[in-house]
């Protein structure tokens, strides 16, 4: 059920709105693994994050792993303090220059910003999540993008024409399983 919540917000928020152009072509080569973290403490999350490091390596057929943490890291805060040690991590284990890690959360807010803007809803997800992202693959879609600088800026100004109640309510369904 996790997993298919996380491919329905993939689907129904992430590609529908277009707010990551480059998850669609993913999709449909079924070259995204969702992987179910089991642990709820730091340390075993982060024995778990290096294990999946591992299977990028010596899976190259898998494009991009959604490593989603729905125990122990539901406050926002305690989940940004996860997203650094395990960049830290990432560096520690020779990984930087090959993966790097983008981040999404049921409660994310970007800095300085208000906690019902709807812009935080580009980044907001039915569980917490790790995103592991080959940074060579990103270096490619980002290459063939015609403006990728732009693509923050047109997320934010569309979360806020569709509005938070929208957002809210078709995260809300992922969540319920309606969707």
């Amino acid at each position: 059920m996790i997993a298919k919540q996380t491919k329905n917000w993939l689907e129904k928020i992430v590609i529908k709105h277009d707010f990551c152009p480059f998850a669609q072509r993913e999709l449909l080569r079924d070259s995204i693994r969702y992987s179910i973290n089991e642990a709820s403490n730091t340390e075993d999350t982060l024995h778990h994050l290096v294990d999946e490091f591992i299977f990028l390596d010596r899976h190259p057929e898998t494009e991009t792993t959604l490593f989603i943490i729905p125990e122990g890291f539901n406050d926002f805060d305690d989940f940004l303090d996860l997203v650094e040690i395990a960049n830290a991590l990432l560096e520690e284990q020779h990984y930087s220059g090959i993966y790097q890690l983008a981040n999404f959360h049921p409660d994310y807010c970007f800095h300085g910003s208000d906690e019902d803007d709807p812009a935080n809803y580009t980044n907001r997800s039915p569980y917490p999540i790790l995103h592991l992202i080959r940074e060579k693959s990103l270096e490619r879609a980002v290459a063939s993008h015609s403006d990728p600088e732009s693509i923050p800026e047109r997320n934010i100004a569309y979360a806020r024409e569709l509005g938070v109640h929208k957002l809210k309510s078709e995260l809300y369904a992922i969540k319920q399983n309606r969707e």
